[in-house]
């Protein structure tokens, strides 16, 4: 975070994308075992903004440069679902003394793409299919080719962090698919604007240094491997918020229940996560999960806003632009609206527009002399 202090991007985009890098350095090296089952740190983190305001793939450079200084294996940004899977298989890694009978084996593969629609392509049902199959990190992989009959990928491990914008979601994803499947194991990171103006980014003497430090920090994490252990302050406090989330999710949206069913994997990764981030012990404390929960709600309070365009209503995308002039604006008129909007929405549909909004207690409507005037009205928890 402070490496990109002089830069434009919000600081959610900046804090994820690091959050992203420390997951693709641990890889399937690491794993926490809660019970019957096994988690691993890999997350599907998506930051999406409309386009051109929030400076996303600013955000994701300085996290590709590292990753790449330390050589972790990255999917490429345009591929096909057949050269995504054959790069899959040749991550392959054996790791352990095979004299004394210890292998691990694992394909892990980072997906680090600042155009997300272009990596996923349109409608690629099978491709998501696949993505979906990956994040639980299945010891076995099977897959048919086209020559070969079937095949298999031994240790699957896939982490994926890219950016998007909420029309790009409406086009390339199938509506029927969104809330569910892929979706669900994905964490929206949504920004309205960028966090500050830069005149002239660039990194410092000091901040060169604190890139050399970091390529040395990233690669100890990248020799990270065992199993994570929970103190019991991590379990009481877990417990405790396990109980008390279960019937109150952070938001109300039907298209978020999968993320909802999903929110305690979430946590327990990130907060794999974020241990490994202050240090090798493997040990998860009250302190890691009180950071996690932190991130997580910061993030959730803008997360609504990420499928604002999508929908079966003929004026959704137009709703969700006028949502995000307004929400970076904080007043306008209702004529500054139509003055922006007039290609998309007629004088019915913009009072339709804003009656919406009124009603979703997004924005409150009164007048200024004979002046419609439409205020931006402060989200819970933050704008």
């Amino acid at each position: 975070m402070e490496l990109t202090e002089n830069s434009e991007p919000p600081r959610t985009f900046r804090l994820w994308t690091a959050i992203s890098v420390v997951a693709a350095a641990l890889q399937r090296k690491c794993c926490l075992r809660w019970g019957s089952l096994d988690f691993y740190p890999n997350l599907y983190v998506v930051l999406v903004a409309p386009s051109g305001k929030a400076r996303k793939g600013t955000a994701m450079i300085p996290g590709l440069k590292l990753l790449r200084s330390v050589g972790i294996k990255l999917a490429a940004n345009a591929t096909t679902r057949e050269k995504l899977i054959q790069d899959l298989k040749m991550a392959n890694v054996f790791e352990g003394d095979p004299s004394a009978g210890q292998i691990d084996v694992h394909s892990s593969l980072t997906v680090f793409s600042k155009e997300l629609t272009v990596f996923l392509g349109y409608q690629n049902r099978e491709l998501m299919t696949n993505l979906t199959d990956w994040y639980d990190c299945d010891d076995d992989w099977e897959y048919r080719t086209k020559t070969a009959g079937i095949d298999s990928i031994k240790g699957v491990w896939v982490n994926l962090i890219g950016a998007t914008t909420p029309e790009l979601i409406q086009t390339s994803m199938p509506q029927d698919a969104i809330g569910g499947g892929l979706t669900s194991r994905m964490i929206f990171v949504y920004e309205q604007r960028k966090g500050k103006l830069v005149i002239v980014p660039g990194l410092s003497e000091k901040e060169r240094d604190l890139m050399e430090h970091l390529t040395l920090d990233l690669d100890k994490l990248h020799m990270l491997r065992g199993d994570f252990q929970i103190t019991k302050g991590y379990l009481e406090m877990f417990s405790d918020w396990r109980v008390k989330q279960e019937d109150n999710p952070p938001f109300q949206e039907p298209r978020f229940a999968g993320y909802f069913e999903r929110r305690p994997a979430h946590v327990l990764k990130v907060s794999m996560i974020i241990s490994a981030s202050r240090g090798g012990d493997l040990v998860m404390d009250e302190h890691d999960l009180e950071r996690t929960l932190e991130i997580i709600t910061q993030t959730e309070k803008k997360m609504p806003l990420t499928f604002s365009g999508v929908g079966k209503s003929t004026m959704a995308s137009t709703l969700a632009s006028v949502m995000s002039e307004i929400a970076m604006r904080k007043k306008m008129t209702f004529e500054e609206l139509m003055s922006i909007f007039y290609f998309d929405a007629d004088k019915w549909t913009m009072d339709k527009i804003v009656q919406t909004m009124e009603a979703m207690k997004f924005v409150s409507v009164g007048h200024e002399g004979t002046e419609q005037v439409i205020t931006y009205r402060e989200q819970k928890g933050g704008d």
